[in-house]
């Protein structure tokens, strides 16, 4: 089941913290629940991506995209991702969640999601992400410039292109 108690804590607290723009880093403090757990009292791997919507919707209220995406009738998606686990997290230990935009496209926002417990790395993930409308996908353009964003954002690291430009070489058969 979806952590939707979790996700509305989460976005209500978010009033009382700075905003900050997209070039920069979410930090939310959480910790491995009994539902987050898989058969071996370990965060399951679904659960990682769970939590790693939650450092988006982080960075999308604090940036204001959330007020923007509701204002328009918009919504978010995911259309891809690439994890690499590393260590496990098991019942009850606390965590971090750090998220950021690491680049865009024309059509995609990138986003780094680590998770990190005492300074060591568990979990890293690279997701693309979409703002759409009932028309489709609005283009990264539309939204900084409906955001009226001024700063630039930081340019897209090369590992990030190159994931992005394997993953179209996928085959869909």
């Amino acid at each position: 089941m979806y952590p939707y108690f979790r996700l509305l804590k989460l976005l209500v607290f978010h009033h009382s913290r700075e905003t900050f723009t997209l070039n920069s880093e979410s930090v939310i403090k959480l910790r491995v629940c009994l539902v987050d757990i898989d058969p071996f009292m370990e965060l399951n791997n679904g659960r990682y991506l769970t939590m790693m919507d939650f450092g988006r919707f982080d960075v999308a209220s604090r940036t204001g995209v959330w007020k923007l995406i509701k204002k328009k009738g918009w919504g978010l998606a995911v259309a891809g991702s690439s994890v690499r686990y590393r260590h496990k997290l098991r019942l009850f230990q606390k965590y971090e969640l750090k998220s950021q935009v690491v680049g865009h496209d024309d059509k995609w926002f990138y986003f780094h999601h680590k998770i990190v417990r005492n300074g060591r790395i568990h979990c890293t993930a690279l997701i693309r992400t979409a703002i759409t409308s009932k028309n489709g996908i609005v283009k990264t353009q539309e939204v900084l410039s409906a955001m009226d964003y001024k700063e630039s954002v930081a340019p897209m690291p090369e590992w990030v292109k190159a994931w992005a430009k394997a993953d179209e070489l996928r085959p869909w058969t």
